[in-house]
């Protein structure tokens, strides 16, 4: 049997783990995409970018506590779907466009760090691992008592 403190102790880790892992991949996409330099290009505010950076590192933390704290927005039904899905319709556009551009990257990655002939190993690596967490929120994790 395992002790409370243990248990407790597990699941900081483990969020703690998890929160290194999105906030990295978050980093390295913005990164490899150069995403800020371009919307800085796009709109012609080459002196404004440390604008975006703010913008984007304010929303990541501002998102952050906000779940962490559980905080509600509450709206009407019709104003809160409206709203609700055109920021999912933006941000589901935005991030195929993104994935499109990342599958791009990996040979060149796979080339420059020699894992050439290891490159559909590590595409089905990740296809495995997606679909193994996936399998695991929606089958186990989500019916486990709080």
């Amino acid at each position: 049997m395992v002790s409370a403190a243990a248990g407790a102790s597990f699941v900081a880790l483990l969020g703690f783990a998890g929160g290194l892992g999105v906030g990295s991949a978050l980093a390295a996409l913005l990164i490899v995409l150069d995403i800020i330099p371009r919307l800085a290009q796009l709109t012609f505010a080459y002196r404004k970018s440390i604008w975006f950076e703010t913008a984007v590192v304010s929303g990541a933390v501002f998102w952050s506590i906000a779940d962490f704290l559980e905080w509600r927005l509450w709206l009407p039904k019709i104003a809160a779907m409206l709203v609700i899905g055109t920021f999912d319709g933006i941000f589901v556009g935005m991030l195929g466009a993104a994935l499109t551009e990342v599958m791009n990257v990996l040979p060149i990655l796979a080339k420059r760090v020699r894992l050439s002939r290891y490159l559909v190993s590590l595409v089905y690596a990740m296809v495995l691992g997606k679909v193994t967490g996936s399998l695991f929120d929606w089958l186990v994790f989500q019916y486990m008592d709080p």
